[in-house]
């Protein structure tokens, strides 16, 4: 017996399906009964049954069946997939075959998919849970805990969460936190610094036997005006492999020359000798060698001292070059004398300091600067390993349009191939294109070769050193490190207790007798002496630099706490500090100031004392004015009603008010300069005018207004 809903259409007499069947009645064969129409289901629903009686149902006993029958089933479109649904209704059975097919729920079949592998499988497998050790920094996100103890993380925050900790897979946990979780999950753990990511990334030395010959790598360095860039070119021109090619790309910074005999030297350019510093600085040391330029109709000026003071730093042997021979009034020896001043001792009186005199415009002597070059690295015994992974140094670094990043990498050891994973500085990326001075593609280049390399993510910093590393997961985690230090640093700027030059000078503006405190320290404790003695000679009665400290030797972490405490810079006289120190100064906001010329840290002392002296305060008069009249304006202040009587005032002027031969108004401003009604910028003698003050109200007939104008002038010390 089928049992219908109470709204449910009744089927027409004779329609009554079977199981599955056409209706009774119908003919084999015949067509199947259309579909009722909506006015025939109302009909067919107040029609009586067949053989039955007529229902009589009270007045509102419909609506209580309405109410008390389900909901109307929803309609779904033609062609979606159909559920069982909770009743049977006269189109469910009379209608369609796509009908009668009803489908189970999703889950369901889920189920039973899962449950029909576990059959063929066996049964359920227990999964084994492997012990792991887990390496954990001071903080590590939960997706990144998740991966290194091989669990989902979506388990981790189900335990975090039955803890009371509510954090999502993104979110950073401190060490305790995570040892925590992988003791509960049954791994054992290593405790390590989040600075241990940087151990490994610049190898191991390599063993004597897999060290082989490379080619030196020389620095020019001199005198603006003294004709590197001139032998520059003439070592260009001895490029016999490359000459017919259209010389070198200066751009690059670095190039490299194949001798006639095939021997190979790379030439670093560094003008100005900031890139050579700032190398020096990071502790990138990449030049094997030094070819001073000294001209020789000039000898050794400044800059040249400097560039020796950089040589000596660095720690590399100097091969001078007298230029300009060809020249009248060039004198080699007297260059010779005036190296000797600055501890330079050529081989001709006893020392080891090579000379050689040249002359780039006409090639005199370059053959045996190449051949003193040759010998030199001969002796030096220049070696690398090119059977390992790559470093080296980043020379310079641009964004390219067309190109995107591009590096210039000076190689120190090994072999850097294109499709390497580089690490250099806090980018990374892999090497898509190798190109060499002449802009040509190369596959692979060996030690002291300058190459350029594109494929980074971005510009990384000259000095920073580059490497070449296993795979992308170890460069990210090399990069977040140093990108998350530097948003660190960012995020704790210097506080209060800076002490770069410009913060000590705005601490002593309101000081009275004005000190700059210094913390010196020199290569040598004569240097040291000198300095203080210039210093004091610089003081006057208005401000003079007092000393901290002064000493021999490098800068410790000692020195750079003693200046924190004093709040004052600490200046280094051809001395460095060391790593350690570094990154103290840092983090506590100190500034080292380094000089390798007496002259250059003189200079720059004597500038901030000068301008910490009060200027001079010189006064310009205009004109007078006697008040004749003061009007006191509601929401506006007391006007003067004035007559110039010598010379013009102006708006915006300085004033001086005098009442009975007695100032009142010392240096007030003229805020409003009215003739009658019209503003005007300024009124001559003779005339009358209107004339309100800045902040002051106290105006009585018969004062005196003086009018001036007033100019600060800087001063200096002698």
């Amino acid at each position: 017996t089928v049992r219908y809903s109470a709204l449910a259409p009744r089927p027409a007499p004779g329609a009554r399906p079977g199981p599955g069947g056409p209706p009774r009645g119908a003919r084999p064969g015949a067509p199947a009964a259309a579909p009722a129409t909506p006015e025939v289901q109302r009909a067919m629903r107040s029609a009586p049954r067949p053989g039955g009686e007529v229902s009589r149902r009270p007045e509102g006993d419909d609506d209580r069946r309405k109410a008390a029958a389900p909901g109307k089933a929803v309609s779904r479109a033609k062609g979606a997939p159909m559920r069982r649904e909770g009743r049977l209704t006269i189109q469910t059975v009379a209608g369609d075959g796509d009908s009668a097919d009803r489908m189970r729920s999703l889950a369901s079949d889920r189920r039973a998919r899962e449950r029909e592998k576990e059959k063929r499988r066996g049964g359920p497998a227990d999964q084994v849970k492997v012990a792991r050790e887990v390496v954990i920094p001071d903080v590590i996100t939960v997706q990144e805990l998740s991966n290194r103890m091989a669990v989902r993380g979506v388990e981790i925050i189900k335990f975090l969460m039955r803890q009371g900790v509510m954090l999502k897979v993104n979110d950073v946990i401190d060490n305790d936190t995570a040892e925590l979780v992988a003791t509960e999950f049954g791994h054992t753990v290593r405790r390590v610094s989040e600075a241990d990511v940087e151990e490994g990334f610049i190898g191991a030395e390599d063993i004597d036997d897999h060290l082989e010959s490379r080619p030196p790598v020389v620095t020019v360095m001199g005198h603006v005006d003294h004709g590197k860039t001139s032998l520059l070119d003439a070592l260009r021109k001895a490029d016999v492999a490359g000459g017919e090619h259209g010389g070198i790309t200066q751009h690059i910074g670095a190039y490299q020359v194949r001798l006639e005999n095939g021997q190979k030297v790379t030439f670093l350019d560094t003008p100005g000798h900031a890139a050579f510093s700032q190398m020096r600085a990071r502790g990138a040391n990449i030049t094997d060698l030094v070819i001073l330029v000294v001209a020789g109709d000039d000898g050794v000026m400044p800059q040249t001292i400097e560039a020796i003071k950089h040589a000596r730093a660095a720690e590399v042997p100097i091969i001078v070059a007298v230029n300009k021979m060809d020249k009248p009034g060039s004198d080699a020896t007297r260059v010779i004398n005036e190296l000797l001043q600055h501890e330079i001792v050529v081989e001709s009186l006893g020392g080891e300091t090579q000379i050689v005199e040249v002359s780039a415009k006409t090639g005199q002597g370059l053959d045996e600067l190449i051949e003193r070059i040759l010998l030199l690295a001969e002796v030096m015994d220049l070696k690398a390993n090119p059977d390992r992974t790559a470093d080296g140094v980043v020379i310079e670094a641009k964004l390219d349009k067309g190109r995107g990043a591009v590096s210039t990498v000076l190689v120190k050891r090994g072999t850097l191939k294109r499709g390497d994973i580089v690490v250099a500085g806090s980018q990374f990326g892999r090497v898509r294109a190798l190109l060499n001075e002449r802009n040509e593609q190369l596959n692979d280049v060996g030690p002291s070769t300058p190459v350029e390399i594109l494929g980074l993510d971005g510009v990384p910093s000259p000095g920073d050193p580059f490497a070449v590393v296993e795979n992308e997961a170890r460069a990210r985690e090399l990069t977040e490190y140093r990108i998350r230090l530097k948003r660190e640093k960012s995020m704790h700027p210097v506080g209060a207790g800076a002490t770069s030059m410009a913060d000590m000078m705005a601490k002593l503006q309101d000081k009275k007798y004005r000190e700059l405190p210094l913390v010196i320290k020199a290569d040598v404790q004569g240097s040291a002496e000198a300095i203080i003695g210039s210093l004091d000679a610089m003081s006057t009665d208005e401000v003079r630099a007092r000393i901290i400290l002064s000493g021999a030797g490098a800068i410790s972490e000692s020195d750079v706490m003693l200046a924190k405490g004093a709040g004052a810079p600490l200046i280094g006289f051809n001395v460095r500090a060391s790593a350690q120190a570094r990154a103290l100064a840092e983090r506590e906001g100190v500034e080292i100031r380094y000089y390798a010329i007496i002259y250059d840290l003189l200079d720059d002392i004597k500038g901030v004392l000068s301008g910490m002296l009060a200027p001079i305060q010189r006064e310009t008069f205009l004109g007078n004015a006697e008040v004749l009249q003061a009007f006191d304006i509601s929401k506006v202040g007391k006007i003067a009603g004035c007559k110039v009587t010598e010379g013009v005032v102006r708006k915006g002027a300085k004033v001086r008010i005098i009442r009975n031969d007695i100032v009142v108004l010392e240096l007030g401003t003229l805020q409003t300069l009215k003739r009658f009604k019209d503003e005007v910028p300024e009124v001559p003698s003779g005339q009358e005018c209107g004339m309100m003050f800045a902040g002051f109200q106290d105006i009585k007939v018969g004062d005196t207004i003086e009018c001036f104008t007033v100019e600060e002038i800087k001063r200096q010390l002698d």
